[in-house]
């Protein structure tokens, strides 16, 4: 009888607690609610890596041994962001729509109402995860550039894809480079896997796996890139960036299914 009373306080607290819990209307979001979904949510996840080449120089003589200097090196780590976003996520393009309506003095009604209708639009055909990067070293984040705009579908379909924990996996369907907009590059996934939805919510979780080589990056110069030897960094050892024959990319990420109820729905 004790237990079960101990039990019976600790599902009320816990009862209690959910209920002081105040759920915001994406309406109401402030500038961190947004930025927060758009870089550390359940729906979008950020990928670090680091490149420690550039730590390294050799000083090279110019003229004569009393004029020297030192050239190719930053003389510290490089390291770029990749956001990892469900973009056909209800959640993702709300906090976009919602930093914007933030950032207008004077929002137009008209352009509102649109963006609205857009942001709660439900997905139904395809699943859409977008890739933005960023990075403080601009010569560094050129070629990251470079790679993710000369990729193209043909090229990417066999190695991009979509797996659940049972290992089933939906394959990229189509590729749409970085645009004028904030949005980053765009991989689309069909929405179904032998007619049936691809991610009902049971499976646990759902990663993210897409790696390219760009074997025509440009250097700084605009002339073909060398071999270089460069090392990487990242939390999960299953990423890399390199550049021994060009520019390549290595994205993979895992997201929880289970945290990706939004409103009652899976979201993604």
């Amino acid at each position: 009888m004790r237990m079960i009373i101990v039990c019976a306080v600790v599902i009320l607290s816990a009862a209690t607690g959910l209920a002081k819990k105040q759920i915001k209307h994406w309406n109401d979001w402030g500038k961190k609610d947004a930025e927060k979904i758009l870089t550390d949510s359940p729906w979008s996840q950020t990928q670090t890596e680091t490149d420690t080449s550039e730590m390294f120089y050799t000083p090279t003589t110019m003229g004569d041994t009393r004029s020297r200097e030192t050239q190719g090196a930053t003389n510290q780590a490089t390291s770029v962001k990749f956001h990892i976003r469900f973009f056909s996520a209800r959640p993702i393009r709300q906090a976009y729509v919602r930093l914007l309506e933030l950032n207008q003095t004077q929002p137009d009604e008209v352009t509102i109402e649109k963006r609205r209708a857009w942001a709660n639009l439900a997905a139904s055909d395809s699943i859409i995860v977008t890739v933005a990067y960023e990075s403080a070293d601009r010569r560094y984040l050129n070629r990251v550039m470079q790679a993710f705009n000369s990729a193209v579908t043909m090229v990417l379909k066999n190695s991009v894809y979509l797996e659940r924990k049972d290992g089933k996996r939906v394959f990229l369907g189509e590729y749409v480079p970085p645009g004028k907009d904030i949005f980053g590059a765009r991989f689309i996934f069909p929405r179904t896997l032998e007619g049936e939805p691809f991610l009902t919510g049971r499976e646990g979780s759902i990663r993210f796996h897409a790696e390219y080589e760009n074997r025509t990056a440009l250097d700084s110069a605009g002339n073909p890139e060398g071999q270089t030897s460069r090392s990487s960094t990242r939390p999960s050892s299953n990423s890399s960036i390199q550049a021994e024959s060009g520019f390549k990319f290595k994205l993979d990420m895992r997201f929880k299914l289970a945290d990706m109820i939004y409103n009652g729905e899976l979201e993604y």
